[in-house]
């Protein structure tokens, strides 16, 4: 498996290939992680042994390869490390978590040893490669070559049938959650008081790094909106992009009081963690600009919280709107403020039964046991005869 990110890096990215890594060992493969990192010196590689990677990709072997200063002499480097490693391990098939650079090199390199390969459509790779400045001969060359395609919503599958101009037949593979963890509860009343969170304030929840293509300035516009009317905060669960920063002063200096209320827990490790802070949540809101299928979303409705979201990507294929959460058109995120403010006014019994709903979509759509069916399905294409 080649990918971008792993953990301990943060994001969705770095935790679905950790996911995915540890149900393909489980389901009885021998598994090779390669991500870049630019923790190590450029060309250097580190192996962290199978046993001792993080705990959702236990039985891997992670290797962490150091990038150089452009993508050229690291992808140039990065076969050379293929082909060391593959005269050791032997390699029956590859997959590239991420259509580019992973799946790029998966497919070279399984072409270049005569095995097949399989590359992955997470989020936005398809919409950054299909337009300028994006590199879309690279992105057909890889479609059209790999031995099989997966996406992780139906959206992505969908639109690989379009570039391809016939059935790319590609697998979804969803993102899946560990309901044990991420699992309804009661709200931690000190965890409230330790963030200084009023006890009439409703929180507004964002879990995850929070950035444009998360909706990021949407999501100011509604908590401004929100507390026109009520007391109000914004609980980011996770980091703010620095990039975003200075979009963040901006709107400090004209909404000084609103910005008051925005709380960011900084990068949170530990699930549990994550799921306790979900729980203090009245509504959980991801309004994407576009994405793949976030496992933020899933996560809050696995923890029985109503969610809020953009149509972008394949949320839909999560959320039934007005049954198990809510949907917002993409193009129409400038009212998420009074789509938010009428999720906080659902009726009791109307909110309490689209929050069993939204577990009960995870328990039928997004578990360990339908990524695993998937996840086998695709090796029984690739290795018919394992």
């Amino acid at each position: 498996m080649l990918t971008e990110r792993f953990p301990p890096d943060i994001g969705g990215l770095a935790r679905s290939g950790a996911r995915t890594a540890g149900a393909l060992v489980a389901l009885g493969a021998e598994v090779d992680v390669l991500a870049w990192t630019r923790s190590l010196p450029p060309g250097a590689m580190e192996t962290v042994e199978a046993g001792t990677v993080a705990d959702s990709a236990k039985g891997a072997t992670l290797h962490r390869l150091g990038l150089f200063a452009n993508w050229d002499l690291s992808m140039q480097h990065t076969l050379n490390v293929l082909e060391w490693l593959h005269k050791d391990r032997d390699f029956e098939m590859t997959w590239g978590h991420y259509l580019y650079p992973a799946g790029f090199l998966a497919v070279m390199f399984a072409a270049s040893v005569d095995i097949p390969s399989t590359v992955s459509a997470r989020g936005n790779d398809i919409d950054q490669m299909m337009f300028p400045p994006g590199d879309f001969g690279r992105l057909m060359w890889t479609l059209e070559r790999a031995t099989a395609r997966t996406a992780v919503s139906h959206d992505l599958s969908r639109k690989m049938d379009l570039l391809l101009g016939r059935d790319a037949e590609a697998f979804v593979v969803p993102n899946s959650v560990n309901m044990d963890v991420f699992s309804p509860g009661q709200p931690d009343a000190s965890l409230r008081t330790s963030l200084s969170i009023g006890d009439d304030e409703a929180i507004l929840g964002f879990s995850g790094e929070l950035r444009h293509k998360k909706g990021f300035p949407f999501l100011l516009d509604a908590l401004t909106t929100v507390r026109e009317e009520r007391p109000a905060c914004l609980l980011v669960i996770g980091e703010v992009r620095a990039r975003e920063q200075a979009h963040l002063a901006a709107y400090r200096a004209a909404c000084p009081e609103d910005a008051a209320r925005i709380i960011v827990t900084g990068r949170i490790d530990e699930p549990e963690e994550v799921a306790r802070h979900l729980r203090l949540c009245d509504v959980v809101l991801q309004p994407s600009v576009w994405d793949g299928l976030p496992n933020a979303v899933l996560e809050a409705m696995s923890c029985e919280r109503v969610v809020l979201a953009s149509n972008a990507g394949g949320i839909p294929d999560a959320i039934v709107h007005h049954e198990s959460g809510f949907l917002i058109d993409k193009a129409m995120l400038n009212k998420l403020g009074i789509a938010t403010i009428e999720a906080l006014d659902l009726p009791t019994a109307d909110r309490r039964k689209m929050e069993i709903a939204a577990r009960r979509r995870i328990e039928t759509c997004f578990q360990a046991g339908v990524e695993a069916a998937a996840l086998t399905a695709v090796l029984e294409r690739l290795l018919p005869e394992s």
